[in-house]
């Protein structure tokens, strides 16, 4: 295992900075997306990528790229939803993601505004909505882009920490542990389950914050 992790490993240091800092942006272009989102796995590049990061550079880079992706993609989802909204939603793509996403979507976004822009970008399937429907629901461009780029500041700097973090740690654990590969793929699987638990969980308490406040409101009415 220590091995193949290695080979893994060199394989992806291998590529040019350039071009590995490029797919990952365009990766990530396309998770933001609208729809595309749901079947490209943009936060697994960006991680792939960032476990090749060896220099301050190559992390500032892919940084920016990452941002930037991320910027383009969830613009493109804004204009869509501002110029086409209802007829994607209308679509046989729109029509598979079911009625209560879409509503969820337009409820979060109702109730939390800027907010949601900025933690939707963290959470399953309304990272992929709430730029259409924001578009959809007139939501002003620079209000947008402002609580976007925060979101997208903050997970680039998460993720691409997290890739190289870890890849600098396996390389001190491999030259000090036997069976360092084991415990690393043990680790990162660990890791990647908690992570989809707390987006999970997360996603889970927004759902019943927003149940709640829709309840109470009915009463006030």
């Amino acid at each position: 295992m220590t091995e193949l992790l290695n080979t893994l490993l060199d394989a992806i240091r291998d590529m040019d900075p350039a071009l590995r800092t490029v797919v990952a942006g365009l990766g990530i272009m396309l998770e933001t997306s609208v729809f595309v989102g749901l079947v490209v796995p943009g936060d697994s590049i960006a991680l792939i990528a960032a476990v090749g990061v060896t220099s301050p550079a190559q992390f500032s880079w892919l940084v920016v790229a990452l941002m930037a992706g991320s910027l383009a993609g969830e613009s493109v989802g804004f204009a869509l939803g501002r110029w086409f909204g209802p007829r994607l939603r209308g679509s046989r793509a729109g029509r598979r993601l079911g009625d209560r996403n879409w509503a969820l979507a337009e409820h979060y976004l109702g109730e939390r505004g800027g907010v949601a822009v900025f933690l939707s970008r963290f959470l399953p399937v309304l990272h992929s909505l709430v730029p259409l429907t924001a578009g959809m629901a007139g939501m002003r461009y620079r209000v947008f882009i402002v609580w976007t780029f925060a979101a997208s500041l903050v997970w680039s700097l998460l993720v691409v920490s997290l890739g190289s973090g870890a890849a600098a740690g396996y390389e001190r654990l491999a030259g000090t542990v036997k069976g360092a590969g084991l415990l690393f793929a043990a680790a990162a699987v660990a890791a990647a389950a908690a992570l989809w638990a707390l987006k999970r969980w997360f996603f889970a308490r927004e759902r019943r914050h927003m149940r709640s406040e829709e309840i109470e409101g009915g009463d006030a009415r």
